[in-house]
């Protein structure tokens, strides 16, 4: 760990040209002493410094005065202080990245301009300066990317084509300052709202009057802070009837449908005593995350009068996963096999010249009817194909 500084003289000679010199500024190191207009410019400084040497930054202590308006900031690596996750570590998918790394930086307001009290460059971890804007503090769109988005949002295009076409233009995803996912969010935050043009009346309308027809027909609306349609949930009385006899074990998925709000459709799917699948109920969701599939979840143990099912099979994902353990903590949650098998092509890439491999494992997996016979023929396939140290 070290701290930098610099002759107080040579800050004098750079301060009085800093609106000369914001380009060059930012391409400087951080330095103690370093004069900025606002707190604002002070933390774009540090953060694009951040994403030149290869690391995320935050914002860890902040102080105000009697007005309540700030005076003091510490800003620090992501990595910095001691994080104990209350998630078991069985159970978690990524390690936790923090590991008390010293490196960051104090600003102090006086006289209205903001300096750079104290510096640590040194960091106890590697840095990916490559990465590093794709990082997800770093990631932004800016407001070409914006707007290309919407106009082809508008258009119908697909959001996939439109995230290829400002790939292309920036020539690589070398170049990208943003992933796919934050184009759909952008996209889900603007044209989610089932209010615009009267669609939200309209389907209100449309479930009282399937309500009216039948009142076993159930339906539920979650509302945003503006009192917007966000994610609705609807099963009519022959879901709640098929459920009861065969909603012992259930089928979870979210699939996008090609439609103007790109809103993730999610149904509830049993199997009948003919072997074929019957819809349970479904739902539109705003957003994939632990809050939307837990709201989702309790809707749908309403409407099928608490009864939990015994067993559910969703894909892997975190957040339903997390839904899933508070609103059903007595069902058996299992993956689905369909998705387990998609990533066959990746984790056997080195082998895609050997279709017996693939042969054996799907015979392994459809023809044992008990754990030990899998794990015999799974310790036989890794012996016949030399896998053993394969990771």
């Amino acid at each position: 760990m070290s701290t930098h500084t610099i002759d107080v003289d040579e800050v004098n000679e750079y301060n009085d040209n800093v609106d000369d010199r914001n380009e060059s500024l930012m391409e400087m190191d951080p330095t103690v002493h370093m004069c900025f207009e606002s707190m604002i410019k002070a933390k774009k400084f540090y953060t694009n410094y951040a994403i030149r040497s290869g690391f995320t930054v935050r914002t860890r202590t902040s102080k105000k005065d009697k007005d309540n308006n700030v005076y003091y900031l510490r800003i620090v690596c992501l990595r910095e202080g001691k994080y104990v996750s209350s998630v078991k570590p069985v159970v978690k998918t990524l390690p936790s990245q923090i590991n008390q790394c010293p490196a960051g930086i104090t600003i102090a307001k006086k006289e209205e301009k903001w300096f750079i009290r104290t510096v640590v460059l040194d960091h106890n971890h590697d840095l990916c300066p490559n990465n590093s804007k794709l990082f997800a503090a770093n990631r932004k769109l800016s407001m070409q990317a914006k707007h290309t988005l919407e106009v082809n949002h508008d258009a119908g295009v697909r959001l996939n084509k439109s995230f290829l076409s400002i790939v292309n233009d920036a020539g690589g995803y070398e170049n990208m300052d943003f992933v796919e996912r934050d184009a759909r969010n952008y996209i889900g935050q603007h044209r989610r709202s089932l209010c615009k043009d009267g669609d939200g009346q309209a389907l209100l309308r449309h479930f009282s009057s399937m309500k009216d027809r039948n009142n076993e027909f159930f339906y539920d609306i979650a509302l945003d802070e503006a009192n917007k349609i966000c994610s609705v949930f609807w099963a009519d009385a022959r879901s709640c009837a098929a459920c009861e006899e065969f909603g012992d074990v259930v089928s979870f998925d979210t699939t996008y449908l090609t439609n103007k709000y790109d809103m993730p459709f999610a149904p509830f799917v049993g199997v009948n005593h003919h072997g074929h699948s019957i819809l349970l109920g479904c739902g539109l969701l705003s957003s994939e995350d632990t809050v939307s599939f837990v709201w989702l979840f309790q809707c749908w143990l309403r409407c099928m009068r608490n009864k939990s099912p015994q067993g559910i099979i969703t894909d892997q994902c975190r957040a339903m996963a997390n839904a899933i353990e508070q609103v059903f903590p007595d069902t058996r949650h299992r993956w689905c096999l369909w998705h387990i098998l998609k990533k066959l092509p990746e984790k056997l890439h080195g082998y895609r010249n050997n279709p017996s491999i693939k042969t054996e494992l799907h015979a392994l997996i459809y023809d044992c009817v008990c754990p030990r016979q899998f794990e015999n023929g799974w310790e036989e396939l890794l012996t016949k194909h030399g896998l053993e140290q394969n990771e």
